[in-house]
């Protein structure tokens, strides 16, 4: 759920390209198992030549004895000993890649990008316009206030707002921006497919991400099994999220600690029988199945 900081692309002393291939290497060698040129080849459209270049430069100046070549697999696979150069060697990066490869594949049908025997499921895309994020984003820059049309489900009616945005934020199913509403006196979250204009920006403002409290106050949730499952059933669950001690620590901030709750329903929606477990977190009271977060 929450991802670990990886190293910035700027503390190496590679181009971009390079630790891209790196970090695919890794990726395609440690969760298939099997690494070939072809991998390469299709990912960065490089020649077969320059492909094995990386591979043994790779080897070389960066993880040595970190792959060694199968001849039944006519491939790389990892060595016993592989420790990641590039990667956290974590499955939400092997999943990042195959999301990467399902979004190419849609926007261009002839670019045979994606590997053989995985699919992956993208959800539904937004109405996110250049139009609308362009100056949501310049405003978030240079500490400007935007006026906004606006619509909700509580107002459907588009009304106009006066925000002043920091952020904006990918909550796992859909894009908002978080912004000082001077309507509400508070900080909001603002759907961007729901800004129906192109946001006016008018006079600096004087309410950043420093005076918001929610987003600098930083939580850890505690995610265990549910108690009145059975042992045996608890430690699927555990076993499913990885947790350690039979719990899940959850780094987040404030302000986004609901949307986890909302990622962990729908993770754990099940149409099997009654619901079965109620979550409080704060303010924050949902009804949900197989897991539980602990305050």
């Amino acid at each position: 759920m929450a991802r670990t900081a990886g190293k910035n692309a700027a503390d190496w002393p590679l181009r971009w390209d390079l630790l891209l291939r790196y970090r695919l290497i890794e990726v395609i060698a440690l969760w298939e198992g099997r690494l070939t040129t072809n991998h390469l080849q299709r990912a960065f459209g490089i020649g077969r030549q320059q492909a094995s270049k990386d591979i043994n430069q790779y080897l070389a100046e960066f993880a040595p004895g970190n792959l060694e070549y199968d001849r039944s697999l006519k491939g790389y696979k990892p060595a016993a000993a592989f420790k990641p150069v590039f990667t956290r060697g974590q499955a939400d990066e092997y999943l990042q890649m195959m999301h990467a490869r399902e979004d190419l594949s849609c926007a261009f049908e002839a670019l045979d990008v994606r590997e053989l025997n995985t699919e992956v499921l993208l959800p539904p895309s937004r109405d996110l316009r250049p139009a609308v994020l362009r100056p949501i984003l310049q405003a978030c820059r240079e500490g400007l206030r935007v006026e906004i049309e606006y619509t909700s489900l509580n107002n459907p009616e588009p009304e106009y707002r006066v925000i002043q945005p920091h952020t904006v934020v990918h909550n796992g199913m859909r894009w908002h921006v978080r912004a000082w509403c001077e309507k509400n006196s508070d900080y909001r979250d603002f759907v961007l497919s729901r800004i129906m204009d192109k946001p006016e920006i008018t006079l600096p403002g004087e309410q950043g991400a420093d005076q918001d409290k929610a987003w600098q106050k930083s939580l850890t949730l505690k995610v265990v099994p549910d108690p009145r499952l059975s042992d045996a059933q608890q430690k699927v669950i555990a076993r499913d999220y990885g947790m350690t001690r039979g719990a899940l620590s959850i780094p987040c901030r404030a302000a986004m600690a609901n949307y986890i709750v909302q990622l962990l329903r729908l993770d754990n929606h099940d149409h099997r029988g009654p619901e079965a477990q109620q979550v409080v977190l704060g303010n924050i009271k949902e009804v949900e199945k197989w897991l539980w977060i602990e305050t």
